[in-house]
């Protein structure tokens, strides 16, 4: 059973004083990137160190997605419903097609060789955002080899597929997400323990940057996998679990979690399901 910690009398609007935690599954090493399909009513998520991507439903249970997998991290869906990933060993962005094949979205930047795509979300004018820390060349969470650029950036893939960088200055980019009307990007430093925000402009430059937010308490953890609800408050993995922070930063409470979570979605049918990669396992 999870313990939700109450910072701000809100937080019950969000999760439910008494809300409780179910695995769904266990035996994994690392899991991460979890995805909902609406439509298909299932999740697909990451264990990066098993090189592996699977997938659940309530009807199937979980089953294998995709072996290799190129240590898959980050996932998310376009306007077209195809799966875009992260993947670490190959420093690449592919998008999965109708057909299955895989495309190569995005792979070096000024002919040097990404450093790891991490984390990944898509705007609403077809735009691919994404982070790119240097945990995939790294034992384990992908394949250890020297690092090409001298930087760990954020970048956003235009409509018409051409690669921009829009911030250089990470310790270690990770989870990111916009507010509600795209006009502000929140991105978290892993490294640095923090949240910054950025401002959009309409042709997708940003400026800014400064820290929003930092989660703080006891336990394991760091800011990671980030997500955004229908009134805008923000939820950020960080120490015990994950942390629930107000529009305006008031830190609203924590969902207390078992082992380190990396990640997390909604899903099922309403979308007020919060499904959490959790290291060995995965919950709702």
């Amino acid at each position: 059973m999870t313990t939700v910690d109450i910072f701000d009398p809100r937080m019950t609007d969000v999760v439910a004083a008494d809300a409780a935690l179910e695995q769904v599954a266990t035996g994994f090493i690392f899991t991460e990137g979890p995805i909902w399909h609406p439509q298909a009513q299932h999740l697909t998520f990451s264990d990066m160190p098993g090189d592996i991507m699977r997938r659940w439903s309530a009807a199937g249970g979980v089953e294998t997605f995709r072996q290799p997998c190129n240590k898959a991290n980050g996932n998310a869906h376009d306007q077209a419903g195809r799966m875009l990933t992260c993947e670490h060993a190959s420093s690449s962005v592919t998008r999965t097609e109708a057909d299955g094949t895989i495309t190569v979205l995005a792979s070096h930047w000024q002919g040097k060789e990404l450093n790891s795509p991490n984390d990944i979300i898509v705007g609403s004018d077809g735009s691919i955002w994404f982070t790119d820390p240097t945990y995939g060349r790294m034992e384990g969470f992908g394949v250890l080899r020297d690092q090409d650029l001298d930087f760990q950036g954020v970048y956003r893939i235009a409509p018409d597929g051409e690669l921009h960088l829009i911030a250089d200055d990470f310790g270690q980019p990770n989870g990111l997400c916009f507010n509600l009307d795209q006009t502000q990007l929140f991105v978290n430093d892993t490294d640095n323990g923090h949240i910054r925000l950025f401002d959009v402009g309409s042709d997708g430059t940003v400026s800014g940057g400064d820290v929003w937010a930092a989660p703080a308490g006891d336990g394991q953890g760091a800011p990671d996998g980030m997500k955004l609800d229908a009134s805008g408050n923000i939820f950020c993995t960080g120490p015990g679990g994950v942390h629930v922070f107000a529009p305006d930063a008031t830190p609203l409470g924590r969902i207390r979690m078992p082992e380190v979570t990396a990640n997390f979605t909604s899903g099922d049918g309403d979308r007020r399901s919060l499904y959490l990669t959790a290291s060995t396992a995965f919950a709702r």
